[in-house]
């Protein structure tokens, strides 16, 4: 009886991702004031231990406070992210409009090496396809996770591929949305930069 009910549920939330790739997505949100999907604390709130990368004494913000391995296999702190603004890009690797955004997002990742962090969350299909997207689209010059569970997709409240969120010095979400065929990516992070 509870494989009934469950499984609705499942096929609805399995649909909704799905959809979300090919659709026309207007939900973007752009702005200094509003994290879309996260919590406030989890925007502004820095965690008071451990210290950021380098022992400098500032404090790792909240949404940087986890682990994950990337499709290769490597461990990620994300504590090591903080101090500089981050791309997180979520994507698929099934998802037409994720392959869209990949040149742009990896000229994006050279154009400002050493001043932001880009990082590719891959989910919703397994590790090997993950690698598989990688290797086409010519992105391994910076890391991908392979968040096969989706445990990074929930920390961003992230509930389609195809996204993108942009964390600011401090871990503070400036933007949150679909930028497609990453148009508009380098303006937004060149804005971080100084």
């Amino acid at each position: 009886m509870r494989a009934r009910t469950l499984l609705p549920a499942a096929v609805a939330a399995a649909l909704l991702t799905v959809t979300a790739c090919g659709a026309g997505s207007g939900s973007e949100t752009a702005g200094d004031s509003g994290a879309v999907g996260m919590s406030p604390s989890t925007v502004s709130s820095p965690a008071q231990q451990p210290t950021g990368p380098g022992g400098n004494g500032s404090a790792v913000p909240e949404a940087l406070n986890f682990t994950a391995t990337t499709v290769d296999g490597k461990p990620l702190d994300a504590k090591t992210l903080a101090g500089k603004p981050a791309v997180l890009w979520f994507w698929a690797p099934w998802c037409p409009k994720c392959k869209a955004q990949a040149a742009e997002t990896a000229k994006v990742a050279a154009a400002h090496q050493g001043k932001v962090n880009v990082v590719g969350v891959a989910g919703l299909d397994t590790n090997t396809a993950m690698k598989d997207f990688v290797a086409e689209t010519k992105t391994g010059a910076f890391p991908h996770l392979s968040d096969e569970k989706g445990e990074v997709w929930k920390r961003f409240k992230v509930t389609e591929q195809s996204r993108y969120v942009i964390l600011d010095k401090n871990g503070a979400t400036v933007y949150e949305g679909v930028l497609p065929a990453g148009k508009g990516l380098d303006e937004k992070v060149a804005g971080l930069t100084g």
